[in-house]
């Protein structure tokens, strides 16, 4: 067998690295090897086109799943929860809902408790006939009613004669995340983090602290920066923990991080990996009893960022990028948001498809059957170690001004933040950052149905309106649907008509190009095979009541066309030109306004033009 597998090798001798760049380099024929095949990244570091085993650093060759610093997971497997969340009025509904999702293979539930709700009957009805030792179970409550229903619940565990090791779970206290989010403080939360954690000292399953770092995510932070922020964030807490005289091994045991999960499918596998291994070195700092103190638990909710009203299944596939991505990196738990979440309560539908996602993943793809699936990958690896380096940076920039909590009171993280949601609506904007189906290939014949962005609290009920240094939370999409709703909502939905003319080739790619620009704002898309004519186009666009009209053509004929045509047109609709020929300043000196190419900011073009309209 050996003797067999060495003739195989020996048919592929090494290939070293500088034939291969002798290689590319040859088929670029004088191209920029830097400007062609390398890709800078928004978190602020280069990505070769290829990698090899001399660019991983030597230490990582080494590591193994389950062995600090656990960059290959904390475990021997990749086991993980399948949660849902369940924000259910009353605790009979919850508890009827909670227990139908277990039938149907969940295997972690999150409960969203209003602080009005808590007491003894309420935990007896919401966990009535669930099996407490065969789930995980995870608990949001109002701040202020944290502990007291903590208390409840190991209560609750006793009468009902659970093995207390057995038991595996989350109470979500987090106190800068309110701060964070609401702008609202907890009184005394040091204290009440401090008993909490002594409290649930008898679940040794279950974590009581949490860093819910999805909210950056959900305010569109690049990744390096909620990675960083989050590393951050549970330092802060260890520090007010262990200040208070809880032991560094306890304080870590009961923290657990919640992180969101983009679309940038190998940057997110990476940023789970260096999550763990960098909050291991940080615990370990507080000289822990032993390195297993130094896991990190972690759970994975997938993106509303990027959600979209408009073309809303989309989201499915978004969903199961982002939830594989969790997977491949080792998460705990994982929750896939309903495809419909931001528009209304979660459907029956929509939480059997988010639902059956990560079955999908289990039962047939078998990811949980592969410890490490991202191992012996040199790409991850290096996007692992260079994300890193980039995510700790922001944590010591933040740990020397004074820390994570005294950067959210003076206001420096949401500032970061909210900046890079709005640099990436402002990419979106540019089709620089694509939503399919909103900035780019839309439905032309799709209505919103009277869909809107609900922004409601879980928790409290109340609509989650913006406050003064908070984070924004404001989608992505949000500018190009408001844009497309405010299309619906008018008297009369604009027609735009190509006038398609000339050159076959780029006639047909300028008039794709404007179909699909003009379809983001919903307007009424008009396409033709092409006019023989500047008159018969003018004639045709005139007959079907337009209100724009696009001149698609070759760079070379809009010098001969476009004259005519916006002349011919004579004020009586909107006149485009699809592009940005030489020959631009002739025709803006013709009077000429209006041009649509790739480099225009998409959003304030179609919101200028639906001015003029």
């Amino acid at each position: 067998m050996a003797e067999d597998k060495q003739k195989l090798f020996a048919e592929f001798p090494p290939i070293a690295t500088e034939e291969w760049m002798n290689k590319i380099t040859e088929d670029l024929k004088g191209a920029d090897f830097q400007k062609r095949l390398v890709w800078r990244t928004t978190e602020g570091f280069d990505v070769q086109p290829f990698y090899r085993k001399e660019d991983i650093d030597e230490k990582t060759k080494h590591l193994h799943p389950g062995v600090y610093p656990f960059t290959r997971g904390c475990k021997q497997d990749n086991k993980w929860f399948i949660r849902q969340e369940i924000a259910e009025d009353g605790a009979s509904a919850a508890n009827e809902k909670a227990k139908n999702l277990i039938e149907k293979g969940c295997t972690s539930l999150g409960f969203s408790i209003k602080g009005k709700e808590v007491s003894a009957a309420f935990v007896a009805t919401l966990l009535d006939g669930i099996d407490a030792e065969g789930v995980e179970l995870n608990f949001k409550v109002c701040p202020k009613k944290s502990y007291e229903f903590a208390a409840l619940l190991i209560e609750y565990y006793k009468e009902k004669g659970y093995k207390f090791e057995n038991l595996r779970g989350c109470i979500e206290f987090d106190p800068i995340g309110a701060l964070l989010t609401k702008g609202k403080r907890i009184d005394n939360y040091a204290e009440t983090m401090a008993k909490l954690v002594d409290l649930m000292s008898a679940l040794p399953g279950y974590r009581c602290i949490t860093v819910d770092a999805a909210a950056l995510c959900n305010s569109g932070a690049y990744i390096a920066c909620e990675l960083g922020y989050a590393l951050a964030w549970g330092n802060e807490y260890m520090n007010i923990l262990t200040g208070n005289g809880i032991p560094a091994s306890v304080a870590a045991k009961k923290i657990k991080f919640n992180f969101g999960v983009s679309s940038n499918f190998f940057m997110e596998i990476a940023k789970i990996r260096a999550a763990r291994m960098l909050w291991a070195n940080i615990v370990k700092e507080y000289e822990p009893n032993s390195d297993d103190d130094c896991k990190m638990a972690v759970h994975a909710v997938t993106s509303t960022f990027n959600q979209t009203i408009y073309d809303a299944y989309v989201n499915i596939l978004r969903g199961e990028t982002e939830a594989m991505s969790a997977a491949i990196a080792g998460a705990d738990s994982i929750t896939v948001t309903p495809f419909d979440a931001v528009y209304e309560k979660p459907t029956h539908f929509a939480e059997r498809i988010a639902r059956n996602q990560q079955l999908i993943l289990k039962n047939e793809s078998r990811l949980d059957r592969v410890t490490d699936p991202a191992a012996g990958s040199y790409f991850i690896e290096k996007l692992t170690s260079s994300l890193a380096t980039e995510a700790w940076k922001l944590f010591l920039d933040t740990e020397e001004s004074g820390g994570f909590l005294n950067a959210v009171e003076n206001n420096s993280v949401q500032q970061k933040v909210n900046a890079d949601g709005e640099s990436r609506r402002t990419a979106a904007a540019r089709r620089k950052e694509i939503l399919l189906g909103t900035n780019q290939y839309p439905n032309f014949s799709e209505t919103s149905g009277g869909a809107r962005a609900t922004n409601t609290c879980s928790i409290c009920g109340e609509t989650n309106t913006p406050k003064e240094n908070t984070l924004s939370q404001r989608r992505l999409a949000e500018d190009f649907e408001q844009l497309r709703i405010s299309v619906e909502e008018g008297a009369k939905r604009p027609k735009a008509f190509m006038l398609t003319i000339g050159n076959l080739a780029m006639r047909q790619a300028r008039a794709q190009f404007s179909c699909n620009f003009f379809g983001v704002a919903g307007y009424e898309i008009i396409d033709n095979l092409g006019f023989a004519t500047v008159d018969e186009g003018i004639e045709a666009a005139l007959k079907a009541e337009a209100d724009i009209v696009v001149i698609c053509s070759s760079d070379e004929e809009y010098a001969e066309y476009a004259i005519p045509a916006y002349e011919k047109l004579a004020g009586r609709a909107l006149f485009v030109v699809a592009g940005a020929p030489a020959c631009s300043d002739e025709l803006k000196a013709a009077g000429i306004e209006n041009f649509i190419h790739v480099r225009v900011n998409v959003l304030e073009t179609l919101k200028d033009i639906n001015n003029k309209l």
